[in-house]
């Protein structure tokens, strides 16, 4: 599942092709259609798919941002209507709208003409959502496992969204809020791998750099959150900090599906000390997996302690 340096390169491909763009109309798949007809929530959550696309027609996108492993779509819908091609827009009576959306297990999104331009063949197979952008070109979210989804809330419902989700790891109160929510009666007695996942507590750390931070920090993934000194904690945070920038700066993981906007696959997977491998990559030692959580997580019992 694509996590926050994922994320945040699609956020980053995406901006130059499509700020300040209009949305002139949406296509869904038949795949979609076909779900939302039997009565299932196929990419497109609460919300029918003849709504949705009155909805996010004829909006502005204003701002692409990351929440977490969210992709935050800003639009603006103005009260009059558009002129002409470009999208001349009168500015008066507008209204602020978000559409979020979530990778899944296997989304991505590509911006081109057509979808025949779609560079990969499985995701050009499995496009789910196209917006029509005001200069011709189109948005494209493919998903190949259809885990992904779009919401849109009003300013209200984001408001409340956003305050669920823990300050971005990169600010600056984002260690002290950690710090305090494990101490938390709801999360002192899990396991701190289970914990650090949540995005209540970190946000964007899935399993992947859960498992690389646990073992730079060199703590265990088995600890029990309330065993955990502060000094630990402190330390730990540190080094999900550094394997997220690690992750954004190697253009994110591609273990199986990973692709960016424009295709490319991410490099971080050759960075790995323990995810997925057999040896620890600075000991040699065996790697050991254990489920916690219902997610296989890989850990090194000779450098974490």
């Amino acid at each position: 599942m694509p996590e926050l340096p994922e994320v945040e390169h699609v956020v980053r491909g995406l901006r130059p092709h499509v700020l300040n763009k209009a949305i002139i109309n949406v296509a869904f798949s038949e795949a979609v259609k076909r779900g939302k007809a039997q009565g299932k929530e196929t990419i497109i959550k609460q919300i029918e798919l003849d709504d949705f696309k009155a909805i996010v027609s004829n909006t502005v996108i204003e701002s692409v941002n990351r929440r977490s492993k969210y992709i935050i779509f800003e639009l603006m819908k103005p009260g009059s209507h558009f002129i002409e091609q470009e999208q001349v827009l009168e500015q008066q009576q507008t209204s602020k709208i978000y559409l979020v959306g979530h990778l899944g297990m296997a989304g991505a999104f590509f911006v081109k003409s057509s979808i025949e331009e779609i560079p990969i063949s499985n995701y050009k197979k499995h496009w789910h959502v196209q917006f029509e952008l005001s200069d011709g070109q189109k948005m494209i979210y493919s998903d190949i496992r259809r885990f992904g989804e779009f919401k849109i809330l009003d300013e209200a419902a984001f408001a409340t969204f956003d305050q669920a989700i823990a300050p971005e790891p990169f600010e600056n109160n984002a260690m002290a809020h950690f710090i305090q929510q494990s101490k938390l009666n709801k999360y002192m007695n899990k396991p701190i791998k289970q914990v650090i996942m949540d995005h209540g507590v970190v946000s964007g750390c899935g399993n992947i750099y859960a498992c690389e931070a646990l073992h730079l920090a060199g703590i265990l993934p088995t600890h029990i959150t309330h065993t955990l000194s502060t000094q630990k904690k402190k330390k730990l945070f540190s080094a999900i900090v550094d394997v997220l920038n690690k992750g954004i700066e190697y253009g994110g993981s591609s273990i199986s599906d990973y692709r960016n906007v424009e295709g490319e696959s991410g490099n971080m997977q050759s960075k790995f000390n323990v995810y997925g491998l057999k040896q620890c990559k600075i000991c040699n030692s065996d790697i050991t997996t254990q489920v916690i959580a219902t997610r296989n997580t890989h850990f090194c019992e000779k450098c974490q302690k």
